[in-house]
């Protein structure tokens, strides 16, 4: 082939490769979320409302509810792969259950290609107000203690509480004993009553009974500290060097989805969340933007997966 022939058909390539991009999204897109009236659910809603305003196109919210998220994804990843079937992952359905589920139908890795990180909602770690610890070093230390027979709440078997919690006592060397609640709404009334004495928390539900001095907070999961609560240190800060959980979210597309479209998605909804406007919004609902780039993303999705691996096989946990 002459040079000059090449060079018009990379030429025509590109072309092409533009128009695709360019061309996206040409009908309605849909993002198919977990279960409805969740955190998920509302922060897939505000984001198809600024994409569609940005497309100029509808963008629908279908809900899948069940099994934190697992049917939501198993829906998306056989959807066909061309831009205009989306899904929001979790760190249940994306992160956990590779290990909790022998027979996943989806591989999240291979399954999907990744867009972009989109939120990320802090945890807490609580207590009732009668252990007399004060910082998260004394509750360890008070935790090792065979005499104290500490137990924890959790909203279900493989939830981010329940986990977190798992990989607090694998960090600090401490036993708790697990008992499992239906919802964060239960395992929080629960450790405001005594039933027991310790939980992880979503910072918007914690930090309410906090301040009303129903429950004591030791430490914030995330990397940094949470803008909502400054004075909380985190728990990497407070005694556990490199400590970190969140429930995060984040978009990705059925695997095979044209990369012109991936980079056009990626573009706009980095936009979207990083946007001054969108921080106000999801740091209201107690989240943080973590907008990042589909390497980054994916990166962090390897390192989830293995993380959580480790801790569900060290603590036994399996899927309810």
């Amino acid at each position: 082939m002459k040079i000059s022939t090449f060079v018009v058909l990379l030429a025509v390539m590109l072309v092409k490769v533009a128009n695709a991009e360019d061309a996206y999204p040409s009908k309605p897109v849909r993002i198919i979320a977990a279960s409805p009236a969740t955190s998920g659910d509302l922060l897939t809603r505000q984001l198809a409302l600024k994409l569609s305003e940005i497309w100029r196109q509808p963008v629908i919210v279908e809900n899948r509810a069940g099994a934190g998220g697992v049917l939501a994804a198993e829906f998306a990843s056989k959807a066909t792969p061309d831009g205009y079937t989306l899904h929001l992952g979790q760190l249940a359905s994306f992160g956990a259950a590779p290990s909790l589920i022998k027979r996943l139908s989806y591989d999240p890795q291979r399954s999907f290609q990744p867009i972009t990180r989109y939120a990320a909602v802090p945890l807490l770690i609580i207590s009732h107000p009668s252990i007399p610890a004060t910082t998260l070093k004394e509750l360890i230390a008070f935790a090792k203690n065979p005499a104290s027979r500490l137990s924890y709440a959790s909203g279900g078997a493989g939830t981010s509480g329940h986990l977190t919690l798992e990989l607090l006592k694998k960090s600090a060397g401490i036993n708790l004993l697990h008992v499992p609640y239906r919802g964060v709404g239960a395992a929080t009334t629960a450790v405001i009553s005594g039933e027991v004495q310790l939980a992880v928390i979503p910072v918007p539900v914690a930090i309410t009974q906090v301040k009303a001095g129903k429950v004591k907070a030791y430490a914030i999961t995330s990397r940094k500290r949470f803008s909502s609560a400054p004075d909380i240190p985190t728990a990497s800060q407070a005694g556990l060097p490199a400590f970190e959980s969140t429930t995060w979210f984040a978009m990705f597309a059925p695997a095979l989805t044209p990369q012109p479209i991936i980079k056009r998605l990626n573009k706009d909804m980095v936009e979207v969340i990083s946007a001054p406007e969108m921080t106000k919004w999801l740091t209201a609902q107690g989240a943080e933007p973590t907008p990042g780039t589909p390497a980054e993303l994916a990166s962090f999705l390897a390192d989830e997966i293995s993380k959580w691996a480790s801790v569900i096989k060290t603590a036994g946990i399996t899927a309810n």
